[in-house]
């Protein structure tokens, strides 16, 4: 099952370099999977991510969605 809270954490883990290589595609892919399930705070990190493009090419039609 996917556990949208877990996914956020091991998104931001990836961003920040914290216990794994940092790496921001990956944290982007991380954040989708909890976004997708509605969870908030990821949804809030990966619209945060296309705004300033990190992990992402910017397309602001994405932050629409």
């Amino acid at each position: 099952q996917d556990f949208a809270p877990a996914q956020h954490r091991l998104g931001m883990c990836y961003e920040t370099g914290t216990g794994v290589d940092q790496d921001d595609v990956e944290a982007v892919r991380w954040y989708r999977l909890a976004a997708e399930q509605d969870f908030a705070n990821a949804q809030h990190r990966l619209g945060m991510c296309y705004k300033n493009d990190i992990g992402v090419n910017q397309d602001h039609t994405q932050l629409n969605r």
